[in-house]
């Protein structure tokens, strides 16, 4: 409650953990075939790291400037 009003339902959902765990699905169904999972990790870093660099570069989720 510590937050202004308009970041209450962003902070609130789960919709960017939901649109990660999609993403990481998605692309580890498309390989099928791990040697290790070691591998496995790889890849779900990798894509996680891109994901942060999305919304690190593009999009400010909650933006705390004006505060």
């Amino acid at each position: 409650m510590q937050f202004p009003k308009e970041h209450w339902n962003k902070i609130r959902t789960t919709n960017i953990i939901e649109r990660a765990n999609k993403r990481l699905k998605r692309r580890i169904k498309v390989v099928e075939a791990f040697l290790s999972s070691e591998s496995v990790l790889r890849l779900a870093v990798s894509i996680l790291i891109d994901i942060n660099e999305e919304y690190g570069l593009q999009n400010k989720y909650i933006r705390m400037e004006q505060y």
